[in-house]
Parts: structure tokens; sequence; C-alpha cells
């Protein structure tokens, strides 16, 4: 008896065919990954399709020129003066370095007189002033009230003479100073004090 030689017919597929080496299983995974990738990104929202961009590619480069802005000499002054809020009135105190002891009435308390905060203040911008509200009142650039800048000296009081007191101006309405002797450095809303609004002398910018 002859044997019947099956032939493989057309489209058929032989069993060494069929036995593909399975890929490795790390292999495997990426490829069906990018597959579902590839299938579903066409159908997410553009919000969600935004969310698959990487944050290096997606976050948007910062202008060259987007940097922060440097403080005046005006704005350090008056930050360096609002650190001392609450601090004691003394008269004669204060110099560059902070409070300290007073003279006279002012010799038994520890921290600033009007013209010593101001001082202290601005000396932290690099520029030293008088212990005199007198001669501060000379030390700088007349400025009119409208043009007054964060850091400018109010002058108050005296008459047509010398000036009998000094405020660091903060923007707005405000200014920080030591009044008198029993207070303390304070915030005064000035534009909105009678007593202050009468007795304005002139705004002076040091430096």
């Amino acid at each position: 008896m002859s044997r019947r030689t099956t032939m493989p017919t057309h489209g058929s597929t032989s069993a060494s065919a069929r036995r593909q080496p399975p890929l490795p299983l790390p292999l495997a995974l990426t490829c069906a990954l990018l597959a579902t990738f590839t299938v579903l990104t066409p159908l997410l929202s553009p919000q969600a399709r935004a969310a698959t961009v990487p944050a290096a590619e997606a976050a948007p480069h910062p202008h060259p020129r987007a940097r922060k802005k440097t403080p005046t000499r005006g704005e350090i002054a008056a930050t360096a003066a609002l650190t001392q809020l609450g601090v004691r009135f003394s008269w004669g105190g204060g110099s560059r370095r902070g409070p300290t002891r007073g003279i006279g009435r002012g010799s038994t308390t520890e921290g600033f007189d009007c013209s010593g905060l101001t001082l202290y203040a601005w000396s932290r911008a690099g520029i030293a002033l008088s212990h005199h509200t007198g001669a501060q009142f000379r030390q700088g650039r007349r400025i009119t009230l409208k043009a007054r800048r964060p850091g400018d000296l109010l002058f108050f009081g005296g008459g047509r003479g010398t000036p009998t007191h000094v405020a660091l101006y903060l923007g707005g309405s405000l200014m920080i100073h030591a009044p008198k002797t029993g207070d303390v450095v304070r915030r005064t809303n000035f534009l909105r004090s009678p007593y202050y609004r009468t007795v304005y002398r002139g705004t002076v910018r040091p430096g």
C-alpha cells in the first residue's frame, strides 16, 4: 500500500511556523502599552492629551527678562524700619546697629527716638544719616508729597524753623516712626491724622 503524502494547502501554517519564539516579557509589555497608547490618545480630550506630555516639555519656559526685581534703597530702609515695630521710644536712642540706651530722660531705656530710627533704617540701605532731625532735613533731595516713595523721610513740626519730628514713609498713607517718650515704634496713617497733616513740613529722599 502506498502512503499518501498530504501536502499543505495554500494558506495553511505549518507547526514549525506557528512556533515563533516568545518576546521577552519586558519587551512584550512595552509593545502592548505602546499599542494601547497609540489607539487611545486620539480619543482623549485636549486636556487629557496635554497631561500626557512630559512635564519638562509642557512647562512654559521662563522669559529671560522675568527676574526678581531688585529693591530700591528706600524699600530696603522701609523693610528695616518695620523690623523694629514695637521697640520702645528712647530719647537720643538708636544707632546704625539698632536700638540703644538714650540720653537724658532716655538714659534708662533701650530703643529709638525719631531720628535714631530713620538713621538705623537708612544705614541698612548703605546711607549714613546724622542723628538729628534738623540735619536729616538737609541730607537728601526734596520730593513733593505726590512723588513720595517707600523709604522717603517725612518731616513735621517746628513752625518755620527746624522740623521737630521725622518719620519714614511706607506706602499709601502710612508712615513708621518713634513718636514720643512712653510710646513705641509704630505705623501711623499720617494723611488721615488731623495733627500730622497740619504740621507736615516736607519730604526728603536720602542719597
